[in-house]
């Protein structure tokens, strides 16, 4: 099987990279990364690839350099990551973190490839166009986020009709218990830092805002087509259960598994097939409990936000992501305080619904970026006032 991996450095790519290295089946195509070059480049010997491509032009020496001798290919730059897309796979892991991820993905799709999707931005500013896409080349997507994964194997040989209600969980984050006073308060180092997962920093403080589950409650929408009022959320700190299905005659089918990214990438990997993963096995008797509890919306307004931006669709979305993306580069450089970024993210929400074609179809690629400029180019006129 031909493989290639888009955002191998980042955290999602990491634990790609160690399924893809068990395996002598896999013809690796691609590997795609950004500065982290020298990372890149092992990656890209340890599984022989073809070439290796960093986002940042100014790094294709280095690259080049580290990968001398090893008769794999360098490239830099968004025109390289697109010719990437480009080169036949069968197997394509989507992990670029933000908006960049898009169009990448459109191009992987185009070759009628399996999109082993993590990129959240694809679904969250594009999804109608995406789901398209993918229909006309006779492609698959496949979910990597945990909860969509959990989603997708829970609704396995089910009537999608019978299907009554969603429910995603949210491990609530570093600041679950923390106060507004406290979460005005809070510091790049404290929201940077999750109890469960190993991730990015960017997803890890995307999880202490509980913005990352406001997008995957978009996602939910987009790739599995359920109204929003049948989409639920509920704070479950131990991480365990990823998601739930609800059917009409009041039966939960829940997916249960440890905080370890391997599985939902392994079953997007090995699908349909159940491949033997390196992941731990679950012991119940010493997890003991498992609890719940409703998250606060006035704590994190990032989930009623969601809400709003499925309700209006159309480049809804893509202005959500986009002013979100501007709220935590202001957030991480010390310029907006933690409760600011969900701030930011409404006013230029509220703005542009104002005086753009916020609700207009989502038809065209070029139109979703043009909007992302747009909300970017917003927000951080708006992001000024809020310093």
């Amino acid at each position: 099987m031909r493989v290639s991996v888009f955002g191998a450095t980042g955290s999602i790519g990491e634990s790609t990279f160690d399924l893809l290295s068990r395996r002598d089946d896999i013809e690796t195509v691609a590997l795609t990364g950004g500065r982290n070059v020298a990372r890149l480049a092992a990656q890209a010997r340890g599984l022989r690839a073809s070439v290796a491509v960093t986002a940042h032009e100014e790094c294709y020496r280095a690259l080049k350099e580290a990968l001398a001798g090893s008769g794999i290919e360098a490239a830099a730059g968004t025109r390289a990551l697109i010719e990437a897309a480009e080169r036949p796979a069968d197997w394509i892991m989507s992990a670029i973190v933000g908006a960049a991820g898009l169009a990448p993905g459109f191009r992987a799709l185009a070759q009628g490839a399996t999109l082993a999707l993590a990129n959240k931005e694809s679904l969250v500013t594009a999804g109608p166009l995406l789901m398209r896409e993918a229909a006309r080349h006779n492609a698959r997507i496949l979910p990597v986020d945990s909860e969509h994964s959990a989603v997708f194997q829970a609704l396995a040989g089910e009537d999608m009709a019978a299907v009554e209600r969603v429910i995603i969980t949210a491990s609530g984050g570093p600041f679950r218990d923390w106060s507004l006073a406290q979460l005005e308060q809070a510091t790049l180092a404290q929201a940077q830092t999750h109890p469960n997962w190993s991730m990015g920093q960017r997803i890890t403080i995307d999880s202490a805002t509980l913005f990352n589950k406001a997008l995957e409650l978009i996602e939910t929408r987009e790739y599995f087509g359920f109204a929003p009022d049948q989409i639920e959320t509920v704070v479950h700190p131990q991480s365990i259960i990823h998601a739930l299905v609800g059917f009409r005659d009041g039966a939960l089918m829940a997916h249960l598994g440890p905080p370890d990214m391997r599985h939902a990438i392994g079953y997007a990997l090995s699908w349909p097939v159940r491949a033997n993963l390196p992941v731990a096995r679950l012991d119940l008797a010493q997890l003991a409990q498992l609890s719940f509890e409703a998250p606060d919306p006035v704590r994190f307004p990032a989930l009623r936000l969601a809400r709003e931006v499925m309700e209006i669709r159309g480049h809804a979305g893509a202005v959500f992501n986009a002013a979100k993306e501007v709220a935590l580069d202001e957030f991480i450089a010390g310029r907006l305080r933690f409760l600011d970024m969900a701030r930011l993210v409404e006013r230029t929400i509220d703005q542009l619904s104002s005086d753009s074609c916020l609700t207009d179809p989502v038809e065209a690629l070029e139109t979703v970026e043009a909007m992302d400029q747009m909300a970017r180019e917003r927000a951080r006129a708006l992001a000024a006032g809020l310093a």
